[in-house]
This record gives C-alpha cells, sequence and structure tokens, in this order.
C-alpha cells in the first residue's frame, strides 16, 4: 500500500474504510525505523503509544464516533511540546532525560482530536538555531540533499513532513523557526498571530516572540491543524480570547481585488538571484489571480534582526535560568560544592550556541546596560510594529521570500554566527510584530532545491494569509513535488 501525503487524502481514505489508522500507524513506523537514519529527524519514537492509540482511533471510527480531518491521522510534534509520561528534551542534553506530569495544550488538543502522535521530532537546541545543527542529537538533513540543512529550528519537523515520515507536524516559530525550514524543504509552515494558539507546556525560548504551527505538505492540511490547535487557553496569558473558525472550510481561491504589498527592503542585497526570480515570478502570478501588487516601505525592517538578538536573547537568559541541574535537568556527577554544581551542570548541559545566546541576553539585561540594549531594542521594536499598521492601511497581505537562500551545506555556516543570524532576515519581522505568516513552495533552484513565497498579514486575519496562499498553490501546482529519495 502507498502512504498518502495528505491529511485530506488520509482523512478520505480512513472514512471510506480503505485504509485503518492501524494499518497506516504501522507503515509510517517502518518507514522511520528504514529512512530516518538518513536524515535524523526524531528524537523519539512512540512504537507503543503510537500503535495503542491507532487501536483506539480505529475503535471509535467503527462505532461511528469519527472526530474529523485528523482522526486516526499519524502526525508528529516538535520535542519542545511536553508530553505526559515521554520526555521532551528540547534537543539539549539538559532535559536529555526530562519527563512531563502533564500534556501542553498543543499536545492536549491533537490527541483529543483523535490524531496519531507517531513521536517527537529533532530540533535545534532549545529552538536556538537557524540550521538544525545544534542539537545534541546531532543535526537533520534536508531530504532533498542530505549534505544540506533542513533549517530550524523546526528542521526535523520539516524534514519529516517533506520526507514523508509523518503527514504533519506541529513545530513553533520564534524567528522564522517554521517558515524557514517549510521554505528550505518545500513544504507549507505556518506560524500564526502571537496569541493565536496556547504557549502551556511548550518549553520557552523567547516568551514574547514564541508561537506553534503546522508543517504540512499543502495550505489546507495547514488549515486544518490550526482549526485543532488555535483557541484561548486560560492557562497561557498571553493566550488571546477571540472566537476561532473552521479555517479549511473557509478556504477561498478567490483573491481578486485583494492588495498584496511588496516590500522594497525585502529583496535585499546578496539574496540569491534564483530564489528573487522565483519570488518575483510568484508575484506576478497572484497579479494574475486577481490580486492588485503595490509597493510599500517598512523602513525600519533593516533593525529586525539587530532588535531580535538583543531581545531574544535577553528572554532566554532569564527563561533558562531554571536549569540549574537542582532539579529535573542535567546534574554534573560529584559536585564539589552549591557553586560547582550550578557551574559544571549549565556547562555540561547547554550547548555552544545556547551559551552565547544565554551571555548575550545577560549582558544586555545587565546594570548599566539594560537601557542601552534591551530598552532601547524595545523602542525599535515598536518602530517595526509600526511601520506594518502603516502598511495595513495600503494593503491586506505583504510578499516576500522566506529565507534569501537555498538550504545551505551542513557546516557552512558553522564558524559564522553573524551570517547564520541572517538566514532569518526576512521572517524575524513578523516575529516582532507578532503577525501570521506563511511559507508555500515557489519554485526550485537549478540544483533540485526548494524555494519559499512568504505570505505575511493583520493581526488575527489567518484566514486572507491562508486564502492567498491558497490560491497560488491550487494554481502553480508546486507541491506536488515529491522527494524522489533519501540519500
Amino acid at each position: 500500500m502507498s502512504i498518502p501525503r495528505t491529511i485530506k487524502q488520509t482523512a478520505t481514505l480512513i472514512k471510506k474504510r480503505e485504509v485503518s489508522p492501524t494499518e497506516l500507524t504501522d507503515l509510517f513506523l517502518e518507514r522511520i525505523s528504514v529512512q530516518d537514519e538518513k536524515i535524523n529527524s526524531y528524537i523519539t519514537v512512540w512504537k507503543k503509544a503510537a500503535v495503542e492509540a491507532a487501536l483506539m482511533a480505529e475503535k471509535e471510527i467503527s462505532r461511528g464516533n469519527y472526530l474529523g480531518p485528523l482522526h486516526g491521522v499519524p502526525i508528529a510534534l516538535k520535542d519542545i511540546f511536553v508530553t505526559k509520561n515521554s520526555r521532551t528534551t528540547c534537543g539539549s542534553k539538559m532535559l536529555e532525560n526530562f519527563v512531563a506530569p502533564y500534556d501542553s495544550t498543543v499536545a492536549e488538543k491533537l490527541i483529543a482530536s483523535g490524531s496519531i502522535i507517531l513521536g517527537k521530532n529533532n530540533m535545534d537546541e532549545f529552538a536556538m538555531g537557524s540550521s538544525n545543527e545544534t542539537s545534541y542529537f546531532g543535526p537533520v538533513k534536508n531530504p532533498w540533499d542530505t549534505d544540506r540543512v533542513p533549517g530550524g529550528s523546526s528542521g526535523g519537523s520539516a524534514a519529516a513532513t517533506a520526507a514523508n515520515l509523518c503527514i504533519a507536524s506541529v513545530g513553533t516559530d520564534t524567528g522564522g523557526s517554521i517558515r524557514q525550514p517549510g521554505s528550505l524543504c518545500g513544504i507549507v509552515g505556518m506560524k500564526p498571530t502571537y496569541g493565536r494558539v496556547s504557549r502551556f507546556g511548550m518549553i520557552a525560548f523567547a516568551s514574547s516572540l514564541d508561537q506553534a504551527g503546522p508543517l504540512t505538505k499543502t495550505v489546507e492540511d495547514t488549515a486544518i491543524i490550526l482549526s485543532s490547535i488555535a483557541g484561548h487557553d486560560p492557562l497561557d496569558s498571553t493566550s488571546v480570547n477571540l472566537p476561532t473558525v473552521d479555517y479549511a472550510s473557509a478556504l477561498s481561491s478567490d483573491i481578486k481585488g485583494l492588495r498584496v504589498g511588496i516590500p522594497k527592503e525585502y529583496f535585499v542585497s546578496g539574496m540569491d538571484p534564483e530564489v528573487e526570480k522565483s519570488v518575483r515570478e510568484a508575484i506576478v502570478e497572484l497579479e494574475t489571480l486577481g490580486a492588485e501588487i503595490v509597493e510599500i516601505s517598512l523602513p525600519h525592517s533593516r533593525y529586525a534582526v539587530s532588535t531580535y538578538y538583543i531581545i531574544a536573547p535577553s528572554e532566554a537568559s532569564s527563561n533558562l535560568a531554571r536549569y540549574d541541574g537542582v532539579r529535573y535537568t542535567y546534574r554534573c556527577e560529584e559536585p564539589e560544592s552549591l557553586r560547582d554544581l550550578f557551574f559544571r551542570s549549565r556547562s555540561e548541559g547547554f550547548g555552544d550556541e545556547v551559551k552565547r545566546r544565554i551571555m548575550l541576553g545577560t549582558y544586555a539585561l545587565s546594570t548599566g546596560y539594560y537601557d542601552a540594549y534591551y530598552l532601547k531594542a524595545q523602542k525599535v521594536r515598536t518602530l517595526i510594529i509600526r511601520d506594518f499598521d502603516r502598511a495595513w492601511e495600503e494593503v491586506d497581505v505583504i510578499a516576500s521570500a522566506t529565507s534569501p537562500e537555498t538550504a545551505f551545506r551542513i557546516g557552512e555556516k558553522a564558524e559564522d554566527p553573524l551570517k547564520m543570524y541572517l538566514s532569518d532576515i526576512l521572517t524575524i519581522p513578523c516575529n516582532i510584530a507578532g503577525l501570521p505568516g506563511i511559507s508555500v513552495p515557489c519554485g526550485f533552484s537549478s540544483e533540485k532545491l526548494p524555494i519559499g513565497l512568504q505570505i505575511i498579514g493583520k493581526p488575527f486575519d489567518e484566514q486572507t494569509v491562508l486564502n492567498i496562499a491558497y490560491a497560488y498553490e491550487q494554481s502553480t501546482k508546486w507541491y506536488e513535488k515529491e522527494v524522489a529519495s533519501l540519500g
């Protein structure tokens, strides 16, 4: 039996009783056991739990208790969402053996929808990275070319989805960590508006920036997962109490009259010419579909990366202070004193990139430097938000490339953190302003590497973002391209 690619296809087969959840789960588990050693997209595979969940789904569906399009569908979770009775590592030695006593809200909602969770995907350590090379469990490889990175930090989720080692996955996006790997792996990745999806039980990196979202093969699948995980959660103080809709049912490919803004600052110097060509062709396609193209300016976007790398490390410094070797984290052997316990546990438990960002953040928050760095960064953040606010007076969405380049080779930027940080130059402003954004495939380079088109929308207007992406996707069919083989 061939494995279906999308949630929609899988749900149709399950409803028609042409395939059972147990058959599907067995197929995916077998495929993971054979293929994942080539890309390293999973940290933990839930063999027993997935089979048990599939049997339960099968029984419920046979009784007529069909829960919806995710019922019986095998998916995966980035290893940043805590899950009851199963370890959550966050890609770090610090949490290598951490088992939470509860489920994150995202995991809870997906389980309630009847999804079969196959396991937890590999990721950059504590979500800090743009290449998935910082994981304690080894780098993830791009299924289109295993010598290249899949993007990060949700690289394992993107690679597993692209390689059909799960139907879809849910990741997190702090500065582009869903959209950038989605672009580099040739799939759809969406960051909802900040506050649209609960962060409860999602291990924190930068609390004012982090947001969970889907990684799927089609826009419709993204809409299906978003409908499942979105909504107010009283356990998360940043969760917004606004109504959600069935995003998939409301999808429309009619975008006539919608105004698409093209920020001149987003076609940056140094952008890969093939990326620019594909994105400009995508913009022409949107115009052909009836959208009005409007050139706009987001002048303070040039400061977004600098702003992000003060705010995010500062919040990380605060959030990661809890990992002290005393409670539920890695603990060094035979500490000589309490100071030695703290020092060696954190030195041995954290990787280089995490240490780098903790030090950056601690410095920016320190006495005498807080006003010069953190406070100033927050003021620039306000200017970036105001740029977007002015843009919304002229346009309905904003379009650009997702990443200025295609997937680079593993190790290529390992010795140059600043060059690595610029990988997110086009995605970071969306997080700083808390806006919804999506990446949808828009072509391939001469080396047959995927290229992504980014659509950014107004706060809590995920539906318009999805509609624009859906119209483009259905018109161009780039999503039909599959990874031929893992090599």
